[in-house]
């Protein structure tokens, strides 16, 4: 793996930061009614995010995960103004404003969405390592999914496939302790999901979702494994939201206390705390941070504001293609 030093620390902390601070803009502006729909925030799971990508080939690796999507891929390399114009509806995001909060998507950036169905991603992700394994690409694809889905039955359908073929994916549950506001307890007679791989002997574990050192290590040996041919991982991340389900849950299936608990452990904080006390960073270089954070997400904000919505026509453009079509051309 490659190693984790100050440089990596500090990265950490403004990438966290900045993931945070963006999704508490859109809770806000989502309250003002500019975004419109769902919005699934990921707020106390930044550790899985940021570790991942530590152990990730960006040049080739795929990332696949379900509607819980905004920062994902801007920690893959997409332009975080183009995804808050996305969740605006505005033509300069990520999908023409077409996509929404649930369906951000990214092509260029090995990004593959963002996608509503629960548990729909978990058979894509396979066929996405399918084809990697098929061009020989030595590419692997990181497929997330909440606890929730992991009782889809899509799941064993797929493990099974992804087993017997020996498919280059990393299998991750982000198990942050509620299927919207049901909690892990009262969806199984058990309580760790990881083990849901001993059924089809895939290497299978645990990992602590708030730590990225954690997470580096654990995604890191199971890509290599993986790229040396020897199929899948199925990895639990015990994690936590300090947000509901979406902006529309009460949460009253759990108390402030019990969110305050977890907040002790916040991953930002944590990292924080690493930097001061090695020494990486003083007070004043991380409030320099955290003043580069605000400015790029102002400046996300503006652009969005600033930016116009899509033509209408092209919502019949993105649909409709044959020539023939008795309405519109087709432009896009």
């Amino acid at each position: 793996m490659k190693r984790i030093t100050k440089a990596t620390y500090l990265k950490w902390y403004e990438d966290m930061l900045f993931w945070r601070k963006f999704e508490d803009k859109l809770a806000a502006v989502y309250i003002q009614q500019k975004v419109r729909g769902f919005l699934h925030l990921y707020n106390g799971q930044e550790a899985v995010l940021a570790g991942s990508l530590h152990a990730m080939d960006l040049s080739k690796d795929k990332m696949i995960t379900a509607y819980r999507n905004h920062v994902q891929p801007i920690g893959m390399g997409v332009d975080p103004k183009r995804v808050m114009a996305e969740l605006y509806g505005k033509a300069t995001g990520t999908s023409q404003g077409l996509g929404g909060s649930m369906h951000i998507f990214s092509k260029e950036h090995g990004f593959y969405g963002g996608h509503g169905i629960v548990g729909g991603q978990i058979p894509l992700g396979a066929g996405m390592a399918f084809g990697d394994k098929y061009n020989n690409t030595g590419a692997v694809t990181l497929c997330y999914f909440g606890d929730g889905a992991a009782r889809q039955g899509s799941l064993h359908e797929t493990f099974n496939m992804a087993m017997l073929w020996k498919l280059p994916v990393v299998f991750i549950v982000e198990n942050n302790g509620y299927a919207m506001g049901t909690s892990v307890e009262r969806t199984a007679n058990h309580t760790e999901i990881w083990k849901l791989g001993l059924g089809y002997e895939m290497p299978c574990r645990p990992v602590d979702g708030m730590d990225p050192v954690a997470v580096a290590k654990e995604v890191d040996a199971a890509m290599e494994h993986a790229r040396k041919g020897n199929g899948p991982t199925f990895l639990e991340m015990k994690t936590y939201r300090y947000r509901g389900h979406s902006m529309s849950d009460a949460q009253h299936y759990r108390t402030k206390d019990e969110v305050a608990e977890y907040q002790k452990i916040d991953p930002i904080t944590t990292v924080k705390n690493t930097l001061l006390k090695k020494k990486y960073a003083t007070e004043e270089e991380i409030k320099e941070i955290d003043k580069r954070v605000k400015a790029l997400v102002k400046e996300c904000e503006e652009f969005a504001e600033n930016s116009p919505y899509p033509e209408l026509n092209v919502m019949y453009d993105s649909v409709y293609e044959q020539e023939d079509y008795p309405f519109l051309p087709h432009k896009l």
